[in-house]
């Protein structure tokens, strides 16, 4: 007997403490071995809830934002309940530096902390051949705020203050640059207290450095803020333990918490620095779908591409969904300055979507950034030759960074104007993006699977009055409801080329110059891509496209084997991979 389910694979998420848990569950009188955990969803949360009760399995995780619950089942359970609901598996999922890590050793809406930072006590690596005044080069190398033009816009008072961002990821430690802006009122908010084991409220240092790509306030006179918006309020919504691991139901879990306390805090963005492989069409997967419910409730998501570049069709889970901000990386080749010899980052994803949809949405910094961790955080410790020598910058690259400072942005562009909507947030990010061109032959150097509309550009963006230009033809309460899906306009050709298919039946094609990544050009204005529609533009969902490449989620792999009651899973969960900075790190970082 077989019971087919979707799994997935998160790079950051884990086990959270949001949301109601159920102590008094009727059980199975199966051993826990025999259990493994699912997500139930039905007409409601509640209907979720009383299924499984009367199936003898025991509650996890209240996730009212799909109509489910996450819940420990025995096969037979799970099989029971097939007819009445969709039982989906609740998987281990890891972080990208829990891949490649070979050195491994209060109720509420929320705590706010007022205190400075807590070194955890934790053993620190002191062999480290780090030398030289670190501060010097990372005034150098924190300069993604003025290659996105962020820095203009601080020097006329916009800074984020006011906007509410939640940060999904392993927590956020209190250092005194995320606890005070500008304003020098408190503004990091924690979603749990911390556990009574923890001495970290974020031990691995993930979530820390990307919230410091968005929010730190550390500033200089030579570079200014460090942070892309220095002053937005934190909200620190963790979903990971110590070393990057958890559930899938947390990251839900988590979105729930969001929406809970959106007026609150004035929560108008969450950033997911987080992918994982497509497990089933967008639609069916119940966290796309509790992301798609933040999005229709008015909060801009923005996620990221993934670490799977550079070949096509890798961007990652929930990314892959086409209303949200998708944000690949784009590298500056360490001369920060210099513009010509900017390029896109090997290690983005690339689109289409399996549902033909142009991913990502845009490029921004994500190579060598230079955030805030300290040195007694896990990845500090694991990978010590990347701490700087103040103990207290760490120097990372990812899709996950360019996905901080895109959501750095979007906090600038809400604080200007707060009216706008998150499908009018996309559609001005996207018009006024610069696309890589090959300065000789006015082209493309990139396909726009590769870069999407380009590098953005957070000033323009702030002072763009389009609207309309984004997630034309999609309806995000049909998707929701299940009535309609859709698919984008990307096809591959009879010779495996993606193209779009316009309105006059004419082919575009979307291969750009390969992927030429030993040179690069000027990043200047594009015209070729600058009307956004053209792949924003969706269709309803007739039938499966057929591609080259057989779905991830067809066949054996993604199903669970019943073996005399007991479950037998037969799939691979992996992660990203770790992205190593070097080689183009300052010389005196060692």
């Amino acid at each position: 007997m077989r019971i087919a389910i979707y799994t997935l694979s998160l790079s950051t998420l884990a086990w959270i403490g949001l949301g109601s848990q159920s102590s008094n569950e009727l059980s199975d009188t199966s051993s826990p071995a025999e259990q493994g955990q699912f997500i139930v969803q039905a007409a409601s949360a509640a209907e979720a809830r009383e299924l499984v009760r009367a199936s003898g399995g025991q509650i996890s995780l209240e996730l009212p934002i799909i109509d489910g619950v996450s819940a420990s089942l025995t096969a037979a359970q799970a099989e029971r309940l097939k007819p009445q609901a969709r039982v989906t598996a609740d998987g281990q999922l890891e972080s990208t530096a829990r891949k490649n890590d070979r050195k491994t050793q209060s109720s509420g809406s929320g705590t706010t902390s007022t205190g400075g930072l807590d070194d955890g006590g934790d053993t620190v690596i002191t062999d480290s051949t780090n030398s030289g005044n670190g501060n010097a080069s990372l005034a150098a190398y924190t300069a993604y705020t003025d290659w996105v033009n962020a820095d203009a816009l601080h020097a006329q008072g916009i800074l984020g203050t006011g906007i509410g961002v939640a940060v999904i990821d392993t927590g956020v430690q209190d250092d005194p640059n995320l606890i005070h802006g500008p304003s020098a009122s408190a503004r990091l908010v924690h979603a749990k207290p911390r556990p009574l084991d923890q001495k970290l409220w974020d031990p691995n240092g993930h979530g820390t450095h990307v919230a410091s790509v968005i929010a730190s306030s550390n500033y200089s006179d030579q570079s200014g803020y460090e942070g892309v918006a220095p002053d937005v309020t934190l909200l620190d919504v963790r979903s990971l333990d110590n070393h990057g691991a958890g559930t899938y139901s947390a990251a839900i879990a988590a979105v729930q918490w969001v929406l809970d306390h959106r007026e609150e805090f004035n929560i108008r963005v969450i950033n997911l620095s987080l992918s994982a492989p497509p497990s089933s069409w967008y639609w069916e997967d119940p966290f796309n779908q509790a992301v798609m419910a933040a999005w229709q409730a008015g909060i801009v998501v923005v996620a990221a591409a993934g670490n799977s570049g550079p070949d096509p069709m890798t961007i990652g889970v929930p990314g892959n969904l086409p209303y949200i901000i998708t944000v690949g990386s784009a590298d500056d080749n360490g001369t920060p300055q210099d513009l010509t010899d900017d390029f896109l980052s090997e290690f983005s994803s690339a689109g289409p979507t399996f549902e033909g949809f142009v991913k990502p949405d845009f490029v921004a910094p994500g190579a060598r950034i230079v955030g805030l961790m300290n040195q007694g955080q896990h990845l500090a410790r694991v990978y010590n030759e990347y701490l700087a020598v103040d103990q207290k910058h760490f120097q990372m690259s990812g899709t996950s960074q360019a996905t901080g400072v895109v959501s750095g942005i979007v906090a600038l562009m809400l604080q200007a104007d707060p009216s706008l909507t998150p499908d009018d947030v996309k559609c001005r990010l996207s018009a006024t993006a610069r696309s890589a061109m090959n300065t000789a032959t006015g082209e493309n150097l990139y396909s726009v699977l590769q870069q999407g509309a380009g590098l953005v550009d957070a000033y323009a963006a702030v002072y763009a009055s389009e609207r309309g230009c984004a997630n034309a033809g999609l309806d995000i309460d049909a998707d929701l409801n299940g009535t309609q899906h859709f698919s984008g306009p990307v096809v591959e050709d009879e010779d495996g080329r993606f193209v779009i298919i316009g309105d006059d039946g004419q082919s575009t094609s979307l291969n750009g110059e390969a992927y030429l990544w030993s040179r690069a050009y000027l990043w200047s204005r594009a015209y070729l891509w600058s009307r956004a529609y053209l792949w924003s533009r969706a269709y309803l969902w007739s039938r499966a496209y057929l591609w080259s490449r057989a779905l991830p989620w067809e066949g054996e792999a993604l199903e669970v084997e019943v073996d005399d009651g007991r479950l037998v899973y037969d799939t691979d969960i992996g992660s990203n991979p770790w992205v190593d900075p070097s080689p183009l790190r300052p010389a005196d970082w060692q």
